[in-house]
Parts: C-alpha cells; sequence; structure tokens
C-alpha cells in the first residue's frame, strides 16, 4: 500500500476521532441539558475509535493519534 493511502486514512481517522469525541465533549459542555454526560463523552470516543479501526484500520493500521504515527 503506498504511503499516502497510509496518511490519507491516518488523517481521515484522526478527523473522525477529533470530530466526533471531542465534539461530544464540547456538546456536553456548552449544553449540559442534553444529558449525554461523562459516560456518553466516553462511549462517543470509543465508537468513534471502533468505526475508523473497522473503516481504515486495514489501510493504516489504526492508530488515529499523529504522535504514535511518526514514532512508528
Amino acid at each position: 500500500m503506498s504511503m499516502g493511502k497510509r496518511l490519507a486514512a491516518e488523517f481521515f481517522g484522526t478527523y473522525w476521532l477529533v470530530t466526533g469525541g471531542c465534539g461530544s465533549a464540547v456538546l456536553a459542555a456548552a449544553f449540559p441539558q442534553l444529558g449525554i454526560g461523562f459516560a456518553g463523552v466516553a462511549l462517543a470516543f470509543g465508537l468513534t475509535v471502533v468505526t475508523m479501526a473497522y473503516a481504515v484500520g486495514h489501510i493504516s493500521g489504526g492508530h488515529f493519534n499523529p504522535a504514535v504515527t511518526v514514532g512508528l
């Protein structure tokens, strides 16, 4: 697999993780009446990692952390 495809998969996975996980944390803090709470934020992070691991994990290895990717 080419390096470009691997990097694109890592970028997309990291984008999805930041959007889904951090987005849910921001919404939980900004709108406490939504009711997702700590468990909802933890579940959002977990589900985003799982979805990207299944979607692009076979291409990039599924790190979704630029520091780990550069380190490897």
